[in-house]
């Protein structure tokens, strides 16, 4: 269905509609009723919803099976979160000496086909990555985003902190690791690249992609340097970029900020209609530049 709406047909008050029910401002009944308001001409609702959906079987940039990389679920301990965490565990295959590490945080659905998909990118760019799953304890994630979001929202924000504060020292503490961790997360998972700066002084690098900022009163913690990606529509997340980043300025912490014009919330995730290319290519490059540097 994606490819028979043009995404430039689509107004901004509907990706602003998606993004309220994405982050749960909105249960499903409201968004369809809301979205009816747009379903005008040869779109209906249901054609919208499907466009908005994401879409993992045509957008996969690797294979779970690539024969570059070596890449498996593991299971590591939080004993101060959900206990036993899965997560998936990727490296490349030609490996010849310790690589830096890099955990790579889902958004607010846990661990799913695009968020693995990016911590196999990872791997082919040199590092060993770990993508956990905060949904573990209540099963893993459920095979669509959906469902994923409800189970996330049952979780304590608290414990799932504790899993990717414990992912972080699994993968510092791996046989494969040269001890260097840094971490790259979306949207939910930026707000834990933030925390994750705020609470590890040891953490070697941290990249928020349109993550909500720590309180201004943590920012003098923060140790690891920071390379922030922002979308300019995603209004929720931008209005507190401005104080975040005078708190860095003024505390002399190490940051580096991008805002992509005219792209939304979720511009990196390719399996949406949110998904900018261009923004997103330059992003992950700029991510790889930066982890090769701090990591080495």
């Amino acid at each position: 269905m994606m490819s028979q709406i043009n995404k430039a047909d689509i107004k901004q008050e509907v990706f602003d509609l998606y993004d309220d029910y994405a982050h749960n401002r909105l249960n499903r009944r409201s968004f369809m009723e809301k979205l009816s308001l747009y379903a005008v001409g040869g779109l209906t609702v249901p054609a919208l919803m499907s466009f908005l959906m994401p879409d993992y079987k045509g957008n996969m940039q690797t294979s779970p099976d690539d024969p570059r990389l070596q890449s498996g679920y593991v299971n590591y301990s939080s004993p101060k979160g959900g206990g036993t965490i899965k997560g998936l565990l990727s490296k490349p295959l030609d490996a010849k000496k310790k690589l830096g590490g890099i955990v790579v945080v889902h958004e607010n659905r846990g661990l799913n086909p695009y968020i693995e998909d990016v911590g196999r990118r990872a791997a082919l760019a040199g590092f060993i990555s770990l993508a956990p799953d905060a949904l573990t304890p209540l099963g893993g994630y459920p095979g669509n985003d959906d469902e994923g979001r409800a189970l996330q929202s049952k979780r304590n924000k608290g414990e799932m902190e504790e899993d990717f504060i414990a992912a972080y020292n699994y993968l510092k503490n791996h046989k494969d690791c040269n001890g260097k961790v840094g971490v790259v997360g979306f949207c939910f998972g930026g707000g834990i690249a933030n925390m994750m700066a705020v609470r590890l002084p040891e953490l070697a690098a941290a990249v928020p992609f349109y993550g909500s900022q720590p309180a201004l009163s943590d920012v003098p913690e923060i140790k690891a340097p920071l390379m922030m990606h922002n979308a300019s529509l995603d209004t929720r997340i931008m209005e507190g970029l401005p104080p975040y980043e005078a708190a860095l300025k003024a505390n002399g912490k190490k940051y580096q900020s991008f805002v992509y014009e005219n792209v939304n919330h979720g511009f990196h995730n390719d399996t949406t209609p949110r998904y900018d290319k261009a923004a997103a290519e330059l992003a992950w490059k700029r991510t790889i530049d930066f982890f090769t540097e701090a990591l080495k």
